[in-house]
């Protein structure tokens, strides 16, 4: 995209003075920008999208700023592709001035308490990310990595176009047909003065380049652990076609007792959920799926009849609570009353003595979320806290609302990735089961002292 380097460099973020952030608490040390480049309809939004969901479940604080929405904000009304012309001058100083706009946000969110940002547009232009490096780079002192996504794929491109973009606010008044034109000749203005990130002209820039949805992958001078880990999480997404089946073991004769963890058998009505669950996934027909549990008795034993590949993961065991195992929870608040106070306190951050945290198991399960993302159709058959942790990820949940997301027995759960998230699906199976959820306390304050809990409020695990 060409820039106008007068509507630039009046800009007020032309005008900051480089600041040092000292020494960071945060997870990231210096703040990272992830900066978008590529035609229209080839997946930006989706990749963005879906690595902030990523960065943000693993305890990393990101946003995406999307330059689209600024200039919908500028502009309320659009009328057609001439917008995008590239000799519509006035469109274009709309087009910069946005651009800017949505720079400067983004870098005083990550001046302020933001971790990694990341910049959704097209950036089509050797002028444009030369900016992009100039602010974020050389005034601002950040990180900056560029990720393009291209594709010559056809039908990955219709598809796209036809699923997301023919229903954008851009066409809200407009045909399906008459939009898919019109996107379409967007496509061709923005061609006109396309330019491919280059490792020979662009030396110093760190970025990779991701061509046809994941078939081939580049990468040109990534920079440390943050850069490494986005690299390794966009080699393993894919856009093909699945679903993901949770599901949680069936009752066992711990839940019956109320007590947490340990290695029990299914109880007589987990042993009935197990042989519904086969025919429900019978029922289902279900093409190449793969079938994986933990390495614990009740979830192998609600697997046994089902007729796919099945593997046992110890990422998969549920959370170990140390001290507390095979417990009830009036044990608990009898025998360790700080401790159960605690727990109500920050249930995402609470561990367990000798034992684990929700934020533990995050940590734990990232190689099952990497592994996931490579698969088709998978059934996870697991444990409350895992599953937790797992449709967090996947329905883009924060760590506050983690630890309390239902997770019933006997009930499967389907996840469809679709454009720019997850559908979720529930099938509850006509097995009785005890309900073990419990709702985070109402009247829990971090203020309030331990002991202070302790008197005035029943506490719940």
């Amino acid at each position: 995209m060409y820039v106008d380097w007068k509507i630039v460099n009046s800009h007020p973020l032309m005008k900051e003075e480089k600041r040092s952030k000292g020494d960071r608490i945060n997870y990231v040390n210096l703040p990272h920008v992830i900066a978008m480049v590529g035609l229209p309809a080839r997946g930006k939004t989706y990749i963005a999208r879906k690595l902030t969901r990523y960065l943000n479940w693993i305890g990393i604080n990101t946003k995406v700023f999307n330059v689209g929405e600024y200039r919908r904000q500028a502009t309320t009304v659009y009328k057609n592709h001439e917008f995008f012309s590239p000799n519509n001058k006035e469109a274009m100083a709309i087009r910069n001035k946005c651009a800017m706009d949505a720079l400067e946000d983004m870098c005083k969110w990550l001046d302020d308490d933001g971790e990694v940002a990341v910049y959704d547009a097209t950036n089509t232009s050797f002028e444009r990310r030369r900016l992009i490096h100039h602010l974020v780079c050389e005034k601002f002192g950040f990180k900056l990595f560029f990720v393009e996504s291209l594709c010559d794929d056809m039908k990955i491109i219709e598809a796209n176009v036809m699923e997301v973009k023919v229903h954008s606010p851009d066409y809200r008044d407009m045909n399906k047909d008459e939009a898919l034109q019109d996107f379409m000749k967007r496509i061709d203005h923005y061609k006109e003065t396309y330019e491919s990130l280059n490792e020979n002209k662009e030396t110093l820039l760190s970025f990779m380049k991701i061509f046809n949805a994941g078939a081939k992958v580049l990468v040109h001078r990534h920079e440390g652990h943050i850069q490494s880990r986005i690299v390794y999480y966009l080699m393993n997404i894919h856009i093909t076609p699945r679903s993901i089946y949770l599901t949680r073991h069936g009752e066992s004769n711990f839940n019956l007792q109320g007590r947490i963890g340990g290695d029990a058998e299914l109880s007589e009505r987990g042993w009935e959920y197990s042989r519904a669950l086969a025919k429900f996934i019978v029922d289902q027909k279900i093409p190449r799926l793969r079938v994986w549990t933990s390495q614990l008795h009740r979830t192998i034993q609600t697997a046994y009849g089902i007729d796919a590949p099945q593997e046992r993961w110890k990422a998969l065991n549920e959370i170990d609570a140390g001290i507390c195992e095979e417990m009830t929870y009036e044990d608990i608040q009898e025998k360790f009353p700080e401790e159960f106070a605690a727990r109500d306190q920050n249930k995402f951050h609470y561990r367990y003595p000798r034992g684990e945290s929700y934020e533990d198991l995050v940590a734990r399960l990232e190689p099952v979320i990497m592994e996931l993302e490579r698969q088709e159709n998978v059934l996870v058959v697991a444990h409350q806290a895992v599953l937790r942790c797992l449709l967090a990820y996947f329905m883009d949940k924060n760590s506050e609302e983690l630890p309390y997301l239902r997770v019933p027995l006997h009930t499967v759960i389907k996840l469809t990735p679709v454009a720019y998230g997850c559908e979720m699906k529930l099938f509850k199976l006509a097995v009785d089961a005890v309900d073990t959820h419990r709702e985070k306390p109402m009247n829990c304050s971090k203020s309030r002292s331990t002991e202070e809990a302790l008197v005035t409020v029943p506490i719940h695990f």
